[in-house]
């Protein structure tokens, strides 16, 4: 049995947004399959003591052009949120809550809307209200998953999720882990091909 790749994404990194859109078609060109796993890259950035790349002097100037001009190159729909970066740990634990609850193919489902509409739709996914309203139309109950997110349960398997990936190495989004093998970016996606053609 081929081992899945290992999927971290923050609901707010454009290029994890970009790699989400490709990355089950990248595992299924070498029979895998993915495991996703959101987590908030601010505790990440906390305790590496830097700051979100758009808001690094010079550097973020020139993010913010590629991050759309990466999008503009795959042809992914992109318009750079009015409000960037924000918190998405409602997001990020509704994934949770949802995944545990009804399973990784309705938490995938999730994830898809929710990146659509804070990159392509600007919806503001950092408010709960939006995260639920998303929810409804892909057919979850929102009374259940508002109290989920609630949760301790839920809160705890987030930073559970999140301390776990800075141990494994994760330091950005989005990464992926091939058999062990870590890749940082959605720029990496043809090195990971060329890694499995060896």
């Amino acid at each position: 049995m081929k081992t899945p790749f290992d999927f971290y994404f923050d609901f707010s990194s454009p290029y994890a947004y970009c790699a989400s859109t490709r990355i089950d078609d990248l595992a299924a060109e070498f029979g895998r399959t993915v495991r996703w796993h959101p987590i908030l890259l601010g505790p990440v950035f906390k305790q590496m003591g830097v700051l979100p790349v758009a808001q690094v002097p010079i550097k973020g100037s020139y993010a913010m052009h590629d991050f759309a001009r990466t999008a503009a190159l795959f042809d992914i729909p992109y318009v750079q949120p009015a409000q960037f970066p924000i918190s998405t740990v409602t997001a990020a634990r509704s994934m949770v809550w949802i995944e545990k609850n009804l399973g990784e193919a309705r938490a995938r489902q999730f994830a898809h809307a929710a990146y659509r509409a804070y990159f392509a739709g600007q919806q503001d996914i950092g408010n709960v209200d939006v995260v639920l309203a998303l929810a409804n139309d892909i057919g979850i109950d929102t009374a259940e998953l508002a109290a989920g997110i609630q949760q301790d349960q839920i809160k705890t398997a987030l930073k559970e999720q999140i301390e776990a990936a800075t141990a494994r190495g994760v330091f950005g989004a989005p990464f992926i882990f091939v058999d062990d093998e870590p890749f940082w970016g959605f720029d990496r996606f043809d090195y990971i091909r060329k890694w499995l053609q060896r």
